[in-house]
């Protein structure tokens, strides 16, 4: 029985048909452009960490933690997890390397790689899925929080996205969180035996986390619950009333969502999520925020943080849903046709390729001792714009046949004269 890729994963292939290799790489590609306008520097940590820094990390409470991470003992018996996000791992880098003596602060981060969480596979949702995300770490300026958010629009804007909703809110600070906490549980604790059972597990650790349950009853029972804007202490409530005014004044429309609470623990003051309808069950392609303890649950330094997320596949599943594609540029410049049985001749047509490629351009050689037909027809599926034929006779005279293959025109060319004739027609 054949072997296949497990549930849940995907396979990118060159020219797939619904996300190929090449769209990844345009997208990736326009990502890191952007966090270089925006003057982000690229990060790159371990696919597996041990697990403790998710579990001191991303919260104890969290599904991730509870019910999605992959987590197994390694030879030495230590436990290891496959990262699920990328935050606790950026958090644990820079505190590790002491990027906090950097002359360069705030440090402003991105990463773009693979993430694993053993959750049910469904539409927008894989157990390997390919994330991106920035974080700004070393400030609290409420001028950081926009800029995260100016950059995830700028992002959906280039590609063409529509009708995108951003979701704002404040999730405050550990001191007025505690009050709120005492009037959520006070209106929930009536209903407590009809949550559904996590969120019973949640009610004493961290009820906020109930208004982020997806369980229908839940979502009912937590209706009326009062609301986290009325319990902001002062400096939180400034806090959000500037990051507002930045996005104002920038032109990024927003709601106001007051039941947003996104699903880590690490989250302080400022919470969004940027939505697109049509992907499945999960409609945010973004989401993110404030987390100014989780330096401190990492790596035990009390520096000010905000970053976002985003999934790739998401970004793809979006697109799709609104009838649009990533353009790529395919095809060859040159095609080298090699014909006859002249072993000279062909090591020489093999060489001009390399020859082609040292130039710059994207060149293929029959490498199956094809016929000139079929290496033509090879040329044309190919989408090469010339094919340059060479043989026996032509090799003896040191020549070789170039043919446009859009003009349909085709001169004798000298050998060394091939690859100035091709990059000037192509100029």
């Amino acid at each position: 029985m054949a072997i296949i890729k497990p549930q849940g994963t995907n396979d990118f292939l060159p020219g797939g048909e619904d996300i190929s290799s090449e769209k990844l790489q345009k997208v990736e590609e326009l990502l890191r452009e952007i966090c270089r306008e925006y003057g982000y520097g690229e990060i790159r940590t371990p696919i597996f960490e041990y697990t403790e820094l998710f579990q001191r990390g991303v919260g104890e409470t969290t599904d991730i933690v509870q019910k999605e991470m992959y987590t197994f003992a390694d030879r030495g018996g230590r436990s290891i997890t496959l990262r699920p996000e990328n935050t606790a791992s950026t958090c644990r880098a820079f505190g590790e390397h002491k990027l906090y003596g950097r002359p360069q602060q705030p440090q402003k981060l991105y990463y773009i790689g693979p993430m694993f969480r053993c959750e049910r596979p469904q539409a927008g949702r894989f157990r390997q899925f390919h994330q991106f995300g920035i974080e700004v770490i070393g400030t609290n300026s409420p001028f950081a929080d926009a800029e995260a958010i100016c950059l995830a629009w700028d992002i959906y804007s280039r590609l063409g996205l529509k009708d995108l909703e951003l979701h704002l809110n404040s999730v405050g600070c550990p001191k007025c969180r505690a009050e709120y906490r005492k009037a959520l549980q006070e209106h929930l604790r009536p209903a407590l035996p009809q949550l559904c059972g996590t969120c019973q597990d949640r009610f004493e650790r961290n009820p906020m986390r109930i208004l982020d349950c997806k369980n229908p009853n839940c979502k009912n029972l937590a209706a009326g619950a009062p609301t986290i804007d009325q319990y902001l202490c002062q400096e939180c409530a400034g806090h959000f009333a500037s990051v507002q005014a930045i996005l104002t004044a920038s032109g990024i429309p927003y709601h106001l969502d007051s039941r947003l609470v996104r699903g880590l623990d690490y989250y302080t003051k400022t919470a969004f999520e940027i939505l697109s309808g049509g992907i499945g069950a999960q409609s945010a392609v973004c989401g993110g925020g404030r987390y100014d303890g989780l330096m401190e649950e990492v790596c035990g330094q009390s520096i000010p943080a905000v970053g976002f997320a985003a999934g790739i596949e998401r970004i793809f599943g979006a697109l799709k849903a609104q009838g649009l594609d990533i353009e790529v540029e395919t095809g060859l410049d040159v095609y080298v046709i090699a014909t006859g049985d002249d072993a000279a001749a062909q090591q020489r047509a093999f060489a001009l390729g390399q020859e082609l490629r040292k130039a710059g351009l994207r060149v293929d050689f029959d490498l199956l001792s094809r016929g000139m037909k079929a290496q033509f027809k090879a040329a044309n599926r190919e989408g090469a714009r010339f094919a340059v034929i060479l043989g026996g006779d032509e090799f003896a005279r040191g020549v070789a046949q170039v043919k446009d293959m859009q003009a349909g025109e085709q001169v004798e060319v000298a050998l060394a004269e091939v690859t100035a004739h091709i990059q000037s027609k192509m100029a």
